[in-house]
């Protein structure tokens, strides 16, 4: 009996726990109309922070793609204690792909603390990490996937809103860490840091296996389950927040397949096992055209969402695991070539045979570490004569 009661009691807390949750994300009474971008709209602790920290969920105002002012949901993470003279610095983790729905914000997640890797080194040196959900995650959406402008002012709206939080002691001195569709992220923020946010000391970009060149990503991975999902989530999005021809790329029976992926999330790794009975039914000709995005509008938006480069004065770290079959290590090298051409000093961390999943997690003590670096205004190493592995 006693243990009956137990469950049931678990039961129920799990239920006003995710009543609270649900509450904590009803765009209602959200005052969009004043405050800046970075403005924190609604906040609440998470419980389960780390040992020796203190997290909080937040709502804080950021811009769209077009220009108008959202909501955009996050997590912000402080060590416990009084803040130094001059405030902590700020690293923000901008997530890999978790799905285009709302309901896939990994805020929202139960395993959140498990999500950003390198959390427990970063708080452990004393910076405050902000998550951002992006927009449309979390909050109403469609989440523009793989929409860069509106990732990057998301990120750097985190790093705004975690200034705003008087608890957390936040500076104003910041670097960005990613994976994947986070890196993407990572290297837009870096983009825009300077016109968007220009109160903001950009110290580093940190970037694993980011999406660089999209028409050559797609065209690399549609081929692969993993590219298929990619190409898929990237089309289905674009579709709603672009109003782009969906109809004219992808065949008639492939839709509910598309829209079914569109609406599972990826919290763990069983989550991408699960998605790949959906995925193989997605074969190679899913779609009318397996160069879709050689044409418009697909090739300019393509175009228009492959991230350009950091300023000068922002050095980068790019990780990528020679095993990578979704995101060619090639691409992430001629990025890297690219930056180097054009006189950045970048950090290249080969991962030998690793593949993308884990490329964040294989990479973040390194990532960690050369941020403390650029924190602490060592000279960044440079990369840039080595030859590619």
């Amino acid at each position: 009996m006693r243990v009956l009661l137990i469950l049931v009691a678990a039961m129920v807390a799990a239920a006003a726990s995710a009543a609270e949750s649900a509450d904590f994300y009803d765009p209602g009474g959200l005052d969009l109309a004043s405050g800046r971008p970075g403005a924190i709209l609604r906040v609440a602790v998470l419980e389960g922070a780390p040992e020796g920290a203190t997290a909080y969920r937040v709502i804080y105002r950021s811009t769209a793609f077009d220009g108008g002012a959202i909501p955009v949901s996050g997590v912000i993470v402080a060590p416990s204690g009084p803040a130094p003279a001059g405030g902590r610095p700020v690293v923000v983790w901008a997530h890999p792909t978790s799905g285009v729905e709302d309901q896939c914000a990994p805020s929202r997640a139960r395993g959140f603390f498990g999500f950003v890797q390198g959390l427990g080194a970063m708080l452990k040196a004393g910076y405050v990490v902000a998550a951002t959900d992006y927009p449309g995650l979390g909050m109403p959406g469609p989440h523009p996937y793989l929409v860069g402008v509106s990732e990057g002012r998301a990120v750097l709206d985190s790093v705004r809103a975690a200034h705003a939080l008087p608890e957390a002691g936040a500076s104003r001195r910041f670097a960005v860490w990613g994976h994947s569709q986070g890196g993407h992220a990572a290297l837009f923020a870096g983009v825009l840091a300077a016109t968007y946010a220009p109160e903001l000391d950009l110290a580093g970009v940190a970037a694993a296996a980011p999406a660089t060149e999209l028409a050559t990503l797609l065209a690399d991975d549609i081929a692969t389950l993993g590219g298929r999902n990619l190409t898929a989530m990237t089309l289905w999005s674009w579709a709603q927040v672009y109003r782009a021809p969906i109809d004219d790329v992808v065949k008639a029976e492939a839709l509910p397949v598309v829209q079914r992926l569109a609406g599972d999330c990826i919290e763990s790794v069983f989550d991408i096992f699960a998605r790949m009975a959906p995925s193989r039914a997605l074969a190679k000709e899913f779609l009318k055209s397996q160069t879709f995005y050689e044409t418009e509008p697909w090739r300019g938006l393509l175009a228009r969402n492959s991230p350009g480069l950091p300023p000068k004065g922002a050095p980068l770290f790019l990780a990528q695991g020679t095993a990578d079959d979704l995101v060619r290590p090639q691409v992430t090298q001629d990025y890297a070539d690219r930056a180097c051409r054009a006189g950045r000093a970048v950090r290249m961390v080969w991962l030998p045979k690793g593949g993308h999943l884990y490329a964040a997690r294989d990479s973040a003590a390194q990532a960690v570490a050369w941020i403390g670096d650029r924190f602490a205004g060592l000279a960044p190493p440079n990369d840039c004569a080595a030859a590619t592995p």
